[in-house]
């Protein structure tokens, strides 16, 4: 197969697995920068260009598509949907869960465990916002935020208010989430691949600090998820309707609650932790889903 990995940095661990794993299984990789693509959208032949050349003749995209240019990244990727290309994620799929907000009401719409969640615009509001979530300790969140960072977690009423408060005034979108104190500043990466969690992780954040992302300085190892955990994931994953995904859950006395669902998981951690071969996981489906009967792209 002709294989196209959307990557703004091919130097990335994840980027280079992928292309590794796929190349040695006999295929054709082009790692292509998402921003130097460019459009022709016409009814007869949708085209995509870069660098001027013509991207054509790909039987299958693999979106590594950062949150910051979600975007034109997923118009990118739709461009190459109407070609006919086989995306291991389609579009709607990474828009949706990239909408933190959004993926979070879906769940909840399908009955998966979550953290209490408030979301408000007025100031004025504050006060009730905090006893929805039963007071501080509380977890405050700006939605565009990626990898911890934008995450504050407020001990005190008068802590979460100053917070809360400035990030409205800064006109930033923000959510408010109970803190789950048994977790113990720690959760659980499921890695799912065509509907099958194929690699568990914990990730424990470092003394004195309770974000668990490893971009934080927190250190992970192979874990033994539960069943329950492992439906979870899978369930989650698919009111994403995603076909590769990371999905972060945290213990909690009344089961597994999922923080979120990512559409664009890293590699390094999770290979690291559980010596598995997640990239080649990852083209092994892409070769069974390239001998299904094609899909219509909407």
């Amino acid at each position: 197969m002709k294989i196209a990995i959307l990557s703004r940095r091919p130097q990335l661990y994840s980027t280079r697995r992928i292309a590794e794993e796929a190349r040695k299984r006999g295929h054709s990789v082009r790692i292509v920068d998402t921003l130097r693509c460019y459009m022709n959208i016409t009814t007869q032949k949708p085209s995509i260009h870069y660098k001027g050349e013509n991207l054509a003749g790909f039987d299958a995209v693999i979106p590594r598509i950062g949150a910051s240019i979600t975007f034109y990244g997923t118009a990118v990727l739709r461009q190459f949907e109407m070609m006919g290309v086989l995306a291991v994620n389609d579009s709607l799929a990474i828009t949706r869960s990239r909408d933190k907000l959004r993926s979070l009401q879906l769940l909840s719409r399908r009955g998966i465990g979550l953290p209490i969640t408030g979301f408000a615009h007025s100031p004025d509001d504050i006060g009730d916002l905090i006893e929805m979530v039963d007071g501080p300790p509380l977890v405050i969140k700006i939605l565009e935020g990626t990898q911890g960072i934008g995450v504050v977690l407020a001990e005190t009423r008068g802590a979460a208010e100053s917070v809360i408060e400035a990030f409205l005034d800064m006109k930033a979108h923000i959510m408010v989430q109970e803190y789950i104190k048994e977790s113990g500043g720690a959760d659980i990466r499921c890695f799912v691949v065509g509907g099958k969690v194929i690699a568990a992780m914990k990730r424990q954040a470092r003394q004195g600090e309770f974000r668990s992302n490893i971009h934080r300085g927190g250190c992970a190892k192979l874990v033994q998820i539960t069943a329950e955990e492992r439906k979870v994931a899978i369930r989650a994953t698919k009111v994403m309707g995603l076909n590769v995904a990371g999905v972060d859950l945290l213990r909690s006395e009344r089961g597994p609650l999922v923080m979120e669902v990512n559409s664009s998981p890293g590699l390094e951690g999770i290979e690291k932790a559980t010596k598995k071969n997640i990239a080649g996981m990852i083209i092994k489906f892409i070769e069974e889903q390239a001998k299904s009967p094609p899909r219509h792209q909407g």
